[in-house]
């Protein structure tokens, strides 16, 4: 891991930071950053640039990484939304009808995405440091923070749409208010919960072998 920042280790943070950039970069604006799921679900990669951001780099790096993922989403969502019924609910400058999004559409797409990233980078300190401690196998570590950091999002988003929008939502998905709850909870299920999977298999898989380089 890079600490300090001074000298080689800053350049080294600065290139880390700025390819991992152009990762985030890479998967939010073109279809390399799908893959389907289940059905018509579709695993989106961007929150993976950022788990791995934030357990190469640090707490600090990985909400910033956030943060950028939720520029890039704040500007897919409100020029080319992939469901325009919907938008409103990440941009305050998009709007179906009488549907409209607001002050609160920024903040669920942007605080769950910086979030991914405090929340990875702490949960990797802490397992990191109970694992090597107890003497058991430190992959959990990784694949632990980058599943907790995955789901932050997905249930942080999934909260965000049910407090702040929950009937005009419903209305533009066509259901009826009480059945939300369970739609939701579908979406993290069929959703949420293989992005976390998949962040957890590329927070080892990826992390893991760069540090042993590094070192």
């Amino acid at each position: 891991m890079t600490k300090g920042y001074s000298g080689h280790n800053k350049t080294l943070f600065l290139t880390q930071f700025s390819i991992l950039l152009a990762i985030e970069a890479l998967v939010c604006f073109t279809p390399l950053g799908s893959l389907p799921a289940f059905g018509p679900i579709v695993m989106t990669l961007g929150m993976i640039p950022v788990i791995v951001t934030a357990i190469l780099l640090g707490t600090g790096a990985g909400s910033a990484m956030g943060f950028f993922a939720g520029l890039f989403s704040f500007i897919v969502w409100t020029f080319m939304p992939p469901n325009p019924l919907t938008a409103f609910v990440f941009t305050p400058f998009y709007s179906v009808g009488e549907l409209s999004g607001n002050f609160w559409s920024v903040v669920i797409c942007f605080v769950p995405r910086i979030l991914v990233g405090t929340v990875t980078g702490l949960c990797y300190s802490f397992f990191s440091f109970m694992f090597e401690q107890k003497g058991k196998m430190l992959p959990m570590a990784y694949m632990l923070s980058g599943f907790l950091g995955s789901m932050a999002n997905t249930l942080l988003v999934m909260a965000g749409i049910f407090f702040c929008f929950g009937q005009p939502y419903a209305e533009a998905v066509g259901q009826a208010y009480n059945a939300l709850l369970g739609l939701i909870g579908l979406t993290i299920l069929t959703n949420g919960v293989p992005e976390a999977i998949l962040g957890a298999i590329a927070a080892y898989a990826v992390c893991r072998p760069i540090q042993k380089t590094l070192r």
